[in-house]
């Protein structure tokens, strides 16, 4: 959890008044479904115990001031020149805004001081944690009403189309959407979502949510590649989304590029896992999760080719260290891994993970034992 008084504090030296109130939203880990998102299929994600939150307060004119108490900055922009490019990281934050007003919402002056524990570049969703406290705060302040879900693709806009990322729901959709003790199904072509208990505790598991330490950018080329790529496959197959996608070996035959057929039975398969995973969390057999999990890895790495050294390595070393079933999580190239384990083994095994980065001569990597948490809210002062 950020550190509230800080926060306040720091509102308190930006606009001499106390805020109008504290809003949170979480960072996220994708259990199943990676790269499905976008291509018309289907997620499991669940929100976690790390978020970014936001001091807020609206102002008498039009201007959004905002700080980040982690970097230490401020950033003022006037409402009217709101446009997307600004870049740097208050586009996270005035991309909120820019999105709300583009789609007819009143939203005037605003000063927002953010902090959040949500790691950086680790495939854990930081920006979204962001966007989506963004909106939590600014539908209250401003007495928006404004659906759930609505508020997830309003921030999806943000990155999309302000800061300029092209990514899915899925990150938007878990920050905001996620309940606790709970993941989230979500059928990215309808938008229909359906809590499933994933208590983790209570069958004597844990999750590691491992992070390599592999910086990753999702504004580069290469997952806007993976993109186009699938757009092309579908074309060529005649189906609107690769989640059109029935007979497998039927579509491979048609497509005579070799990257296309990879991209293609890699979303096609993740979609089946997360339906099956699906099944599974909802019978109440967390179990029979591990082999999911590692059968999407090697999808990951053999036909998305979006792995790295470092994240196989995490991968093998947590499985052959005990871990029931292990994978990258995230958009890939860099990030983190999570590995389903025992109760009271995830220590252990991040451990050896470390080691077997020390020998390799990788820098250290850093973990934690996840719990589902809540989706984006108001904060209570206490942090409760």
């Amino acid at each position: 959890m950020p550190d509230l008084t800080a926060l306040t504090e720091r509102y308190r030296r930006a606009t001499g008044t106390e805020p109008d109130g504290l809003w949170f939203a979480p960072g996220r880990v994708n259990l199943i479904g990676e790269h499905t998102d976008y291509n018309d299929g289907f997620v499991l994600p669940f929100a976690l115990d790390r978020k970014a939150v936001i001091a807020a307060g609206r102002r008498d004119d039009s201007a959004l001031v905002m700080v980040s108490l982690e970097l230490d900055d401020e950033v003022t922009m006037d409402l009217a020149d709101l446009a997307p490019g600004s870049g740097g990281w208050a586009a996270y934050l005035a991309g909120v805004v820019w999105a709300l007003r583009q789609a007819g919402h009143q939203v005037g002056g605003t000063t927002i001081v953010m902090s959040s524990d949500v790691p950086l570049g680790a495939g854990l969703s930081s920006s979204a944690a962001i966007e989506c406290a963004a909106v939590a705060a600014l539908t209250d302040l401003y007495s928006l009403d404004i659906p759930k879900m609505d508020r997830a693709k309003l921030a999806r806009v943000a990155e999309n189309a302000y800061v300029g990322a092209p990514t899915g729901l899925l990150d938007q959709a878990a920050s905001t959407l996620c309940e606790a003790d709970a993941g989230l199904f979500l059928d990215c072509r309808t938008l229909e979502a359906q809590q499933v208990p994933l208590p983790m505790a209570e069958q004597g598991f844990e999750i590691l949510v491992l992070d390599t330490k592999t910086p990753h950018s999702h504004v580069d080329g290469e997952y806007g590649a993976r993109r186009a790529s699938c757009e092309e496959a579908a074309a060529v197959l005649g189906v609107p989304a690769l989640r059109d996608v029935t007979d497998l070996d039927d579509a491979l035959g048609q497509l005579a590029d070799e990257t296309h057929r990879k991209r293609v039975r890699h979303v096609v398969t993740e979609n089946q896992r997360v339906l099956e995973a699906f099944e599974l969390a909802k019978a109440g057999n967390l179990a029979a999760l591990a082999p999911l999990l590692d059968a999407s890895h090697v999808s990951m790495r053999d036909d998305y080719e979006i792995t790295v050294p470092t994240v196989d390595l995490a991968v093998e070393t947590a499985r052959s260290a005990g871990a029931l079933g292990a994978r990258m999580t995230g958009g890939g190239f860099g990030g983190c891994i999570i590995a389903l384990t025992r109760a009271g083994e995830a220590d252990r095994i991040g451990q050896e993970v470390a080691a077997a980065f020390a020998a390799a001569g990788y820098g250290a990597p850093e973990w934690f034992s996840a719990t589902p948490a809540p989706g984006a809210g108001r904060l209570d002062p206490t942090g409760a």
